[in-house]
């Protein structure tokens, strides 16, 4: 198909089709003066563009330079944006294509993630920058499933009953200061390869979890209300996602009476007063919890005055942290009639640990427990803004103990 040649001087007349170069046209009409012939010498029919392309539209980007200017900026491939870039340059020097700026910006962008490779391999950073990659990635497979609530945040179950959750997206996270069934205290990895069962996980949720809700409750006078400790275990589905992870939690009793408030006692909740008080109980408070599981004396003399020497160990620890600490003035009265007390104490415990009998146990026992100092305590605490209800309130006969142990946990997995 022809390309009529623009308008101008050399046009023919209408209707006349246009000359050839080389070639005489025919005479112009009588009465018209003839004009010089289409096109004129030396002259084409119309302006060419170099190369292939139309007359009327801008040659087309090159595809090595935009290739080029992708990798070099993506830094994951310099050497072959490199090559791209050149190649660009080349193909675009003789075909007349644009996209010279950006095969130019491509191969300086590619040259730079050269020598940043080089210096990488040279200092061992691609070694740590590839297994930091596996390593996250592996982490993620391990996490595939895990409860998405961390450490610390307060959660909804469906209906608000935790015995109904059964997998972890279906809680809502809300916050701890308000209304909530549960509260995350702490989780851990399961070190089994393959799938230990469900009940082997719920045992050893009930073994863990009770001892992890120390770091985060150390004010062993916490009161923890209507809660109960649960744990959120893998099942056979979750495990082969990658899930290896158990969530030990605070959950309500009661689904008509959730939880309110955080339980979290630790060093993100109190100041340093606090905290140094808290943490110089807690060598007593192990201890005490640490009685013979026979309830009867007559059962296991023994066991029990082994007990009441590791009473009166922790307290001697007690009375040494308590009198490290630089305390306020409202408290320092209080700690150190509370320090008085309790050396009154460990005489008593001290004696039980080495009765004779059950009868001699139990009078030095229950005299050491009227010795603690509790009012003194209380005082001190109320002076820093601590709980004042202690969990010796009732002796271990009566049932009362402090904080949760793993007879919460029987039948609360989740």
């Amino acid at each position: 198909m022809d390309i009529p040649p623009p308008p101008g001087p050399y046009a023919p007349p209408p209707g006349q089709q246009p000359w050839q170069q080389g070639q005489q046209g025919p005479p112009w009409p009588q009465g018209q003066q003839q004009g010089p012939p289409w096109p004129p010498p030396g002259h084409a029919p119309y302006q060419q563009w170099p190369g292939p392309y139309s007359p009327y539209s801008k040659p087309p980007v090159n595809g090595f330079a935009i290739a080029s200017l992708v990798c070099g900026l993506l830094c994951c491939l310099p050497a072959v944006g490199l090559a791209l870039g050149l190649v660009a340059l080349a193909q675009i020097k003789r075909k007349g294509e644009r996209g010279k700026g950006m095969a130019i910006a491509g191969s300086i962008l590619s040259v730079v993630g050269v020598l940043l490779l080089v210096v990488a391999v040279a200092t061992g950073g691609a070694r740590e920058f590839a297994e930091g990659f596996k390593e996250a990635a592996r982490e993620s497979r391990e996490n595939a499933g895990a409860f998405p609530v961390d450490k610390g945040g307060c959660f909804d179950a469906p209906d608000g009953k935790l015995d109904s959750m059964r997998y972890a997206f279906q809680v809502d996270e809300v916050p701890c200061a308000g209304r909530h069934d549960g509260e995350v205290f702490a989780s851990f990895r399961v070190s089994n390869t393959s799938y230990p069962g469900d009940d082997a996980l719920v045992d050893l949720a009930g073994t863990k979890c009770p001892d992890l809700q120390w770091p985060y409750v150390l004010d062993s006078w916490t009161d923890f209300g209507d809660a109960e400790l649960y744990y959120f275990v893998p099942d056979r589905t979750t495990w082969r996602r990658g899930d290896r992870h158990v969530t030990c939690l605070f959950g309500a009793a009661d689904p008509k009476h959730p939880l309110k408030g955080s339980l979290r006692r630790d060093a993100t909740t109190l100041d340093a007063d606090q905290l140094a008080y808290v943490k110089a109980d807690r060598p007593f408070d192990e201890a005490y919890l640490s009685q013979p599981a026979a309830e009867r004396v007559e059962d296991d003399l023994e066991g029990h005055k082994k007990w009441a020497a590791r009473v009166d160990k922790g307290l001697a620890e007690r009375v040494r942290r308590l009198r490290a600490h630089d305390w306020p003035k409202a408290t320092r009265d209080h700690v150190d009639a509370l320090v008085t007390e309790i050396g009154k104490a460990r005489k008593e415990w001290a004696k039980a640990a080495g009765a004779d009998d059950a009868d001699s146990f139990n009078d030095h026992y229950v005299a050491g427990l009227q010795r603690l100092g509790e009012k003194n305590a209380v005082a001190a605490r109320k002076s820093l803004g601590l709980a004042t209800t202690s969990p010796r309130d009732a002796t271990p006969e009566d049932g009362a103990e402090s904080g949760l142990d793993e007879d919460h946990g029987e039948g609360a997995a989740v």
